[in-house]
């Protein structure tokens, strides 16, 4: 596979590790298109993924994710963000190797704040998701790890400094990052001070996961 049919990077993480967000702040810094693999599946589904999770069930979503997920990565896509349970399929890991893969890490705290504990994250919507993130985590850190090329901590770091911060541990970089200004107009500017407090969505200035 030459490196044109291929993504420019790929970001895995947990939800609320701000894959999205910051993969728009990549794919802008990079001059590249951002593709997520969840919105890819709803375009062409036409429903929400907790949509087919609740009519379809999680392995017929399973199933069409390793389908899209194994295509947009025969192509050249920009930069291309995984779901967060992508890395469980096997198939999918292997297919990783030899791309650039940057996982995006998140506490606890953290990622339950910036998810908000959404029905739109069908595997958080439980009695408990504390529990069930943290099980989450605990189950698939190992698998982020085994996939990716740097590991990038989001915690206390605006979308601007993660995405420098990524492009630095790439070699792509400055390695110092830029201040966040405390007044800053850039909602990617915006740091995340304290672990209730969400990244920003690049293009709206609203909290995303």
């Amino acid at each position: 596979m030459s490196e044109q049919d291929r993504p420019t990077l790929v970001l895995v993480g947990p939800p609320g590790s701000g894959k999205s967000t910051v993969g728009k702040v990549l794919g802008r810094r990079l001059g590249v298109g951002f593709t997520d693999v969840d919105a890819e599946i709803e375009t062409r589904i036409g429903k929400t993924v907790a949509d087919m999770f609740l009519q379809d069930g999680e392995g017929a979503f399973r199933a069409l994710e390793r389908e899209v997920v194994a295509e947009l990565l025969s192509r050249d896509c920009g930069v291309l963000a995984l779901g967060g349970g992508s890395v469980l399929a096997e198939a999918t890991r292997v297919k990783l190797r030899g791309h650039r893969v940057v996982s995006l890490t998140v506490g606890l705290a953290d990622g339950l704040r910036r998810t908000g504990m959404s029905t739109a994250r069908p595997l958080l919507a439980g009695v408990n998701p504390r529990a069930t993130f943290r099980a989450l985590l605990d189950a698939r850190a190992p698998l982020y790890r085994e996939v990716a090329t740097v590991e990038v901590d989001t915690v206390r770091r605006s979308a601007n400094q993660v995405a420098a911060a990524v492009l630095a541990a790439l070699g792509e970089g400055p390695d110092e990052l830029p201040p966040a200004a405390a007044d800053a107009v850039d909602p990617d500017d915006r740091p995340t001070p304290h672990e209730d407090s969400p990244l920003p969505d690049p293009v709206l200035g609203r909290p995303q996961g």
